[in-house]
């Protein structure tokens, strides 16, 4: 009965999910306190909550750090978390990636898969629920603002609201998620004196944020025409890029100064195998010229003996691998500020190793180095829930269920709102098989994917809120 009725809904679905990606939820910074997260982050949860009242549900603005929408009666709350924050949009989309384009049969759009069309399923599959169906838990679909970051909103809704009693997030694969890596936000810096053969003049990344591949890195590169002749120089970094196979320009400017830019392929930083690193290139490019040409500079030393373009357990001192999978490493950002040289980084750190002993791996690495601090910044702890659990084995059941399959749950690198609630694992919508889009350019989500993770989202429901 529930998928006829889902059916009927298809439509709406449809277009729901293309407003919400119409509006350009990336965080800004604000001063307004009932806006924390900008503008256009707001506009989005306000769309969800009028939709949420029209569709019959009761609705709650929790002072601008994120919402809810919620049905039913009883003691037990069943938490569904989901986010409407995007990562920024990037370049090279085929169609503007804020126009929710419809082509073969998918919609395209920053948002699309994560986390606005996950969002706007479960949605759905509660009105359908809510009108067909009796539980005994009071339903809530959970609306993150700010997860992309540095989850400000899930933390000020711990403060202040309700913690589901059982729940899930729509925001990773399915057929269910058991284990998700802890998550290290880090940075190299180096005080930056210009005084040698080769300076760095300028650094453009688009300010790409730390859990992206990066797509797009420039730099300006200044020599001191008395000892390197700027020819000489750019036919070295051809030879290299040649040999290498790397996507990276060199642009004269003048006798003295030239600009590199190097192209990648976007991906999530929880997957960086599955993009190409426009920094991480650039880099090790940077780090062959300044050794020929007998330059120092302790960041690309310790990047390219550490870390390069792949990092692992052994690079470290450490040994870093289970169930989970191995240790991984996004080389996220790169920019030079009054003084300062300073690498971002993104790592996904397999369940049962302590975050400490990354941190202090690379701050013993660091002592051998007399301007290279390392710095940690955010941390999210693991999620482990065992494969036995009452929770895990029930989703898992559903989806095979519901899709004729057999699949078994998954762990990842990603990160998701599962972690911030006891009783809680990550729930679709990635399907087996399928190229996960996210953060990626031309992000989309496959509308019959869509339909078919609302129907599997409303058996959840039931099936958890009874």
């Amino acid at each position: 009965m529930l998928d006829n009725v889902i059916d009927n809904l298809k439509a709406d679905i449809v277009r729901t999910t293309q407003e919400i990606i119409r509006i350009p939820s990336v965080y800004a910074k604000s001063n307004d306190k009932l806006k924390p997260f900008g503008e256009n982050v707001n506009l989005a949860l306000e769309y969800m909550l009028d939709l949420g009242k029209t569709l019959g549900f009761r609705t709650k603005n929790v002072d601008g750090y994120c919402g809810y929408i919620e049905f039913g009666e009883g003691d037990e709350l069943l938490g569904i978390i989901g986010h409407l924050d995007v990562v920024p949009e990037g370049t090279g989309w085929t169609n503007p990636p804020f126009s929710a384009t419809i082509s073969d049969g998918k919609i395209f759009g920053r948002g699309a898969i994560d986390d606005k069309g996950p969002v706007v399923a479960s949605l759905y599959a509660m009105k359908a629920v809510m009108d067909n169906c009796k539980l005994s838990k009071r339903v809530r679909l959970i609306l993150g603002l700010n997860e992309e970051n540095d989850w400000k909103c899930i933390n000020y809704y711990k403060q202040h609201e309700e913690a589901p009693t059982v729940g899930f997030s729509p925001d990773a694969n399915f057929p269910c998620i058991y284990a998700e890596k802890s998550i290290l936000s880090c940075y190299l810096k180096e005080k930056y004196e210009n005084n040698d053969k080769i300076t760095i003049k300028e650094i453009d990344c688009h300010n790409n944020a730390l859990n992206v591949v990066p797509k797009f890195c420039s730099i300006v590169l200044e020599v001191d025409e008395s000892q390197i002749n700027i020819d000489d120089l750019i036919n070295f970094l051809q030879n290299n890029i040649n040999e290498n196979n790397f996507e990276i320009d060199i642009e004269k400017i003048n006798s003295t100064k030239i600009r590199v830019t190097s192209h990648g392929l976007q991906a999530h930083a929880a997957f960086p195998e599955t993009g190409i690193n426009a920094i991480s290139r650039l880099l090790i490019l940077l780090g062959l010229a300044f050794k020929h040409y007998d330059c120092n500079l302790e960041l690309l030393d310790f990047f390219n003996k550490y870390i390069k373009t792949e990092l692992n357990g052994d690079s470290l001192g450490i040994s870093c691998e289970d169930e989970s999978g191995n240790l991984t490493l996004n080389v996220s950002n790169l920019s030079i500020d009054n003084g300062v040289l300073k690498l971002g980084m993104n790592l996904r750190i397999p369940v049962k190793t302590p975050i400490t002993n990354i941190e202090d791996s690379f701050k013993k690495l660091c002592n051998n180095y007399s301007k290279l601090n390392f710095e940690s910044g955010s941390t999210q702890e693991a999620l482990y829930v065992p494969k036995d659990n009452e929770l895990v084995k029930t989703l898992c059941k559903i989806f095979n269920e519901e899709t004729n399959s057999n699949a078994e749950p998954e762990a990842i690198g990603g990160g998701t709102y599962a972690r911030a609630f006891k009783n809680c694992i990550s729930f679709g919508p990635n399907f087996p098989g399928h190229k996960d889009m996210c953060h990626q350019t031309d992000e989309y989500i496959e509308i019959d994917n869509l339909i078919l993770a609302c129907k599997i989202y409303a058996k959840a429901i039931v099936t958890l809120g009874k």
